[in-house]
């Protein structure tokens, strides 16, 4: 496998899209029901396929990253090529990025001592979408990008 297996919640939102992928190789319900059954190392590998043709297509379309700490928050857009990142970090200990409050507080705090903000860009030294899917294993999460933008965009001005 490229990257991981998805989950059974994840197979279960994607039912449709498995019964296409399983018609496209000639499988119908009854046959897959007979692998399940007969040769579950092979329905293993589907499953394992699959999987990777879904990150494959999600990770290719992925702009925007997202990854929350208690005391970091880190915002990056990816490109072909590379990822440029923008890094915010609490001075003050106390403050907790996971909470509403905390959020609230950087809000208040966006342009103070009391936050650390590093900006970078790091060129893929691997293939793009497994340097993508690193950050999402690291803990990242796909975004919309409003806050990348919102505060790049501040920056820039």
């Amino acid at each position: 496998m490229k990257y991981s297996r998805l989950t059974k919640e994840q197979f279960e939102e994607l039912h449709p899209e498995f019964i296409n992928f399983l018609a496209s190789q000639s499988i119908d319900k009854a046959e897959w029901d007979t692998i399940k059954e007969n040769q579950p190392e092979v329905a293993e590998q589907e499953l394992d396929v699959f999987s990777d043709l879904i990150w494959e297509g999600v990770l290719t379309k992925a702009e925007y990253l997202e990854h929350f700490s208690k005391n970091h928050i880190f915002l990056f857009q990816c490109f072909d090529t590379y990822v440029n990142s923008i890094v915010l970090k609490s001075l003050v200990p106390e403050v907790d990025f996971l909470t509403k409050d905390g959020l609230q507080w950087l809000s208040d705090n966006m342009f103070t001592e009391t936050i650390e903000m590093k900006i970078g860009k790091k060129v893929f030294t691997e293939e793009r979408n497994a340097s993508v899917f690193a950050l999402i294993q690291q803990g990242a999460f796909l975004s919309d990008g409003q806050l990348y933008q919102q505060i790049n965009s501040i920056i820039e001005s």
